[in-house]
């Protein structure tokens, strides 16, 4: 069970960033927009049809949306997220595109054939590990019953240099979310953790 004050302070932090640094990686807490796409790339992995469904959980401005699109990406998107000034931002945003749709929510009200999730559990704020991993379990539940065909998500990796670590910040053990999709989601899991940042990304695939 999720403790319910989780999603009331995320929302309350990213709402805040969006006010200070509006529409760029800055305001979605990326560093740069280098690293941005560079976690987009490895996420989009996943996504092996360009006219698939995707359903992109914590989806901020939409900078996914524009990442796919530029790289030939025609399907169906639909982007959640549940600090309600993002959803704006990322309506205004792509407000052309026919074949997208954003919603405020934390999980997603119908499925796609693909969900991914970039940046969602690395902000625990007050939270204690043992809390934010409840609240990573749920989420990656829920990213299973929206991907049809498969989901993907990264997480800070637990093999950062200590030195570096941020107490506010929640650092995930990469073997242990691999056994975990391995065990109960699909038997196709890659542990993508060569990609020059402190963090990984899990894809799973469903299927033969």
């Amino acid at each position: 069970m999720t403790d319910p004050t989780i999603l009331r302070d995320v929302a309350a932090y990213y709402g805040d960033n969006l006010r200070r640094f509006g529409s760029t990686p800055a305001g979605v807490d990326w560093r740069n927009a280098a690293s941005q796409a560079t976690r987009f790339d490895q996420l989009l992995r996943l996504v092996t049809d360009k006219d698939a469904s995707v359903v992109d959980f914590g989806c901020g401005y939409g900078a996914l949306l524009g990442h796919m699109r530029a790289r030939g990406f025609s399907g169906l998107y639909r982007g959640i997220d549940i600090v309600p000034e993002m959803v704006a931002a990322a309506k205004a945003a792509n407000d052309g595109d026919k074949l997208a749709a954003f919603e405020i929510g934390a999980t997603a009200s119908d499925p796609a054939d693909f969900a991914v999730a970039s940046g969602i559990f690395n902000v625990r704020l007050r939270h204690s590990d043992a809390a934010w991993h409840d609240y990573v379990e749920t989420v990656i539940a829920a990213l299973d019953k929206a991907g049809l065909r498969g989901f993907a998500f990264n997480c800070l990796t637990s093999y950062s240099d200590t030195d570096r670590m941020r107490a506010d910040l929640f650092y995930a053990d990469p073997c242990f979310y691999f056994d975990l999709c391995k065990r109960r989601y699909a038997r196709q899991v890659a542990l993508l953790h060569d990609y020059g940042l402190y963090e990984f990304t899990m894809i799973v695939r469903k299927g033969s």
